[in-house]
C-alpha cells in the first residue's frame, strides 16, 4: 500500500507538459505522430490500445496483431510555455504537431496518420466544433 502511495506522489509531482509524441511499430516501421496537452496521458493511450478501443483503426489493428512489445512511444518535443499573456497553448501545440507531421510525413505506407488533406479537414471541423475530441 505504501508503494502505491509513493508511486502516486511521484506521478503527481511530475509537471503537466504538453508535447508531440511518436508511436513507432518496430515490425513494419510505420509511425503515428500525435499531440497531447498532457504527456502523462500516454500510458492511457497504451491502455486504450490494449483494450482495443483506439479510434485509429489501422493502428489498433497492428497493435492487436503485433502486440504492445512491437511499439515504441517517444516524446519528440515538449512545448515550451510562455508567460506572454497572448500565448495560446492549444494553437502552439497544433503548430508544433504540423511541423512534425510535415517533417516525418507519417501518411499512407509510412504511417498511421491521415493524409494531409483529411487531417486539415479534421482540424477545420474541430475548430467549428471544439467540444469534439481530436481523433487519433
Amino acid at each position: 500500500m505504501e508503494q502505491k502511495k509513493e508511486l502516486r506522489r511521484q506521478f503527481e509531482a511530475v509537471p503537466v507538459e504538453a508535447g508531440i509524441y511518436e508511436v513507432q511499430n518496430t515490425e513494419n516501421q510505420k509511425i503515428f505522430i500525435g499531440k497531447t496537452p498532457n504527456l502523462k496521458t500516454l500510458n492511457g493511450m497504451k491502455h486504450i490500445l490494449n483494450v482495443g478501443a483506439n479510434n485509429n483503426k489501422e493502428l489498433q489493428s497492428d497493435w492487436s496483431h503485433f502486440g504492445q512489445d512491437a511499439f515504441i512511444f517517444t516524446i519528440l518535443e515538449v512545448l515550451e510555455k510562455s508567460d506572454d499573456p497572448s500565448f495560446n497553448e492549444k494553437k502552439a501545440l497544433e503548430q508544433l504537431e504540423e511541423k512534425w507531421l510535415s517533417d516525418k510525413q507519417p501518411f499512407g505506407e509510412r504511417g498511421y496518420n491521415r493524409s494531409p488533406k483529411a487531417y486539415q479537414r479534421t482540424q477545420a471541423h474541430l475548430r467549428l466544433f471544439p467540444f469534439l475530441v481530436d481523433p487519433i
